[in-house]
């Protein structure tokens, strides 16, 4: 594993880390943790990276890698950087002849994210995408309950994901982490859209499986000096009737990280929520309210929730577990280069085509709100 960007004091960078590393299946030994070559290389010893590997700049650690023995070079990259510079880094390193390991959203233009999968296609590489909340144990429980009709047919969905930190911001250019995410040019043309409510919209598609068909949203700016949103909502049309809302915001007081599913079905629904990870609320009309614990040796957990579990029920699993099941779902597929018979079949992870999807879901989104509302195609 080499790591790129997440030094300093950013967060992301040490959630890749660790998550990449959890079940020892990856060792992190390279990294370029820093735009400025003097800060990349001296945060290396903290990520235990030798001297040796650590690297001034992300083109010098692709360059070096790829002049190693095929038994010395890294397997892959994790891109742990701001939004505008994954499109030339991921395909930097997919031409190099690396799988990538990508934050989201995948890019800031929807051409640059289709070009990434052309890539992708070209060198028969993986491109994971961290929409890590697919990871939790009882939202694949979720999805495999929907799949297998346990609450009949979906009649609509509700995502939310609430955060209020901004209230705590101050402009700061040379803030030692995340001062790029109010500058559209780095961030992209959404604010809480691209960094929160892609989430929610990927959890969507993840747990329902449903296809969009199209979108209607609107966004504001509600703390004053953020220049792009803070708080967005959005209603959604899928291909099969059913109707969807995501509601996002990062400017809500008392709100941390607060992001939330519900799922209505003939039979009975849903609900999950990421601060209360290993329970899953199931209700059915007239009937007691079901709370189904993460407990791999339980009953009524089905395969797919199983899978992701690493511990037994009651001691908690989170946020690292999470992250580290898309990982352990990449290494499947990066090991079995393109023979889909060798990869678990419950192993699944957000492709380059959920980071194209979260991308068009962006702009679509943008450009809704900028026709006040107007319903905007996602499936064209």
């Amino acid at each position: 594993m080499a790591l790129i960007g997440g030094g300093g004091q950013a967060f992301i960078g040490r959630v890749h880390a660790t998550a990449g590393t959890l079940d020892n299946r990856a060792e992190l030994v390279a990294g370029a943790l820093s735009s400025n070559p003097d800060k990349a290389r001296a945060a290396a010893a903290s990520f235990g990276i030798a001297a040796d590997r650590a690297y001034g700049s992300w083109r010098e650690l692709l360059d070096r890698e790829s002049e190693l023995p095929a038994d010395r070079r890294v397997d892959f990259v994790s891109i742990a950087t701001p939004n505008y510079t994954h499109y030339e880094i991921a395909r930097e390193a997919l031409q190099a002849g690396f799988h990538v390991v990508c934050d989201k959203p995948l890019t800031t233009r929807l051409e640059d994210a289709e070009s990434l999968a052309r890539v992708v296609r070209e060198t028969g590489r993986v491109l994971a995408l961290t929409h890590n909340y697919s990871g939790y144990p009882m939202v694949r429980q979720a999805r495999a309950m929907i799949a297998a009709g346990e609450i009949g047919t979906v009649r609509a969905v509700r995502a939310s994901y609430l955060q209020g930190w901004l209230w705590g911001w101050q402009p700061d250019p040379d803030a030692p982490r995340g001062a790029w995410k109010s500058d559209p040019e780095k961030s992209g043309p959404g604010g809480s859209l691209g960094d929160i409510g892609t989430h929610a919209y990927q959890l969507i598609r993840y747990v329902t499986q449903l296809a969009p068909r199209d979108l209607s949203c609107q966004l504001r700016t509600f703390r004053d000096g953020w220049t792009l949103d803070d708080y967005g909502q959005v209603t959604l049309r899928f291909t099969d009737n059913a109707i969807g809302s995501i509601s996002f915001s990062q400017a809500t007081h008392g709100h941390l990280n607060d992001l939330s599913i519900e799922v209505d079905g003939t039979t009975g629904s849903l609900f999950w929520r990421q601060e209360s990870p290993n329970e899953l609320v199931l209700r059915r009309f007239n009937q007691a309210t079901q709370t189904l614990e993460r407990a791999p040796g339980a009953s009524y957990m089905n395969d797919a929730g199983r899978f992701a579990c690493r511990l037994p029920g009651g001691h908690p699993e989170a946020f690292f577990e999470a992250f580290a099941n898309v990982y352990v779902a990449a290494f499947d597929a990066m090991l079995a280069e393109g023979e889909a018979a060798r990869q678990n079949p419950l192993a699944v992870f957000p492709t380059v085509d959920d980071g194209v999807e979260g991308v068009r879901f962006i702009e679509q989104c943008v450009a809704s709100h900028q026709a006040d509302g107007a319903w905007r195609a996602m499936n064209s």
